[in-house]
């Protein structure tokens, strides 16, 4: 199946989103369906994966699920074999255990860093060799405003997001040359699932804009860096934080 989306003169190409049953992930993948790509979701619910399979195919997208758990690293090889090659990898999937420093524990300490950075890591490892071999391929990197701000009891998720977007510079300077551009998107509070909605409403009071972002506005952000109109933007770490990190 082939769909071209005007606006962004996407070509035919191959997504792979990680996290993409739920939240900015779901919006995300549907998004690049929407632009013509063919996407594989994955994550590790299986419900929630065919569901959101269902919603991009019955929108006349092109998509598949394929699970997988990306803090187990035989996962990341089962993910890495069973996909092929791709053309966008959008490493989204992560997730926050906040406490104070004193009471992290070890396993929750352990889970962020492989699930937010290891995996990340080792999926690069495995699909951007064949971009740089092929000269072209886009990598973003699911960040946040916690990698640039102090949030008391964030430390360890602020350094998972901190990270990755150190991660994102080195392998500009690795791989951009041959044609592969990484870049990161950071968002601040948005409207995802797990929490209440008076919960990200008062994280948003501090931010410029006094509102949380959908997900959405996060995935055309997202969508834009695959497509070739940010052809000469790599290395970059975009805050869509509504002006958090601004003020």
């Amino acid at each position: 199946m082939s769909v071209e989306h005007e606006d962004l003169d996407l070509r035919p190409l191959t997504a792979l989103v990680t996290g993409a049953t739920s939240g900015i992930g779901r919006a995300v993948a549907e998004r690049l369906a929407a632009d013509g790509m063919s996407v594989v979701v994955t994550g590790r619910n299986a419900q929630r994966g065919a569901e959101t399979v269902d919603e991009i195919t019955a929108a006349g997208g092109e998509a598949w699920f394929v699970q997988a758990d990306l803090e187990d690293p035989a996962g990341i090889d089962r993910l890495a074999t069973e996909v092929g090659e791709i053309d966008v990898l959008v490493n989204n999937a992560g997730h926050a255990v906040m406490a104070p420093t004193e009471e992290m524990k070890l396993s929750d300490y352990d889970s962020m860093f492989a699930g937010n950075v290891r995996a990340a890591f080792f999926l690069v490892a495995a699909f951007a060799p064949a971009m740089a071999a092929r000269g072209s391929g886009s990598v973003i990197n699911m960040g946040s405003m916690a990698g640039s701000l102090g949030l008391a009891t964030g430390a360890v998720y602020g350094a998972t997001k901190a990270a990755l977007a150190s991660l994102t510079q080195s392998w500009t300077a690795e791989y951009s040359g041959r044609g592969v551009r990484f870049n990161t998107v950071a968002p601040g509070p948005v409207y995802t699932p797990g929490a209440t909605r008076e919960f990200f409403d008062a994280i948003a009071e501090t931010t410029a804009m006094k509102r949380a972002a959908e997900p959405a506005e996060i995935a055309e952000v997202v969508a834009f860096l695959a497509s070739s109109k940010a052809s000469y933007i790599t290395g970059a770490t975009v805050a869509v934080d509504g002006g958090r990190t601004a003020i």
